[in-house]
């Protein structure tokens, strides 16, 4: 009963390859030597691409990644509440307190400060 997937893979392996050949052999070739720079938005880049970025670079990405995460959560919880009734209820807003403390503690412990010099310091 493999046989469908196995027709399916072989017709999507015989399209790439038809593709790429076409496109090998119909496509337009340039050896100008600006073909191979980088160029985007109009503007001919300068500089190295390897910049320092700040720690708050990352702690700015990885707080919204987390917090983003749980608006799904949050999202899910608001569509599925008359469903869930008034134990699914008092269960989001233990979600929510947890989320509130979390972000108190980052708050009071300088996570959120991004200013030159300060530094993340656990609350004891």
């Amino acid at each position: 009963m493999l046989w469908p997937l196995t027709v399916y893979f072989a017709i999507v392996l015989l399209l790439v390859l038809m593709l790429l050949g076409l496109s090998a052999v119909l496509g337009q070739r340039h050896h100008e030597r600006a073909t191979g720079l980088p160029y985007e938005s109009g503007v001919a880049s300068t500089g190295s691409a390897r910049l320092r970025f700040g720690v708050s670079f990352y702690l700015v990405a990885v707080f919204f990644v987390i917090f983003d995460l749980e608006a799904a959560f949050l999202f899910a919880w608001a569509i599925a509440l008359r469903d869930i009734g008034w134990t699914g209820y008092l269960e989001g807003l233990v979600f929510i307190g947890v989320l509130l403390a979390a972000l108190g503690y980052l708050w009071r412990s300088g996570g959120l400060s991004f200013s030159f010099g300060s530094r993340f310091r656990p609350v004891r």
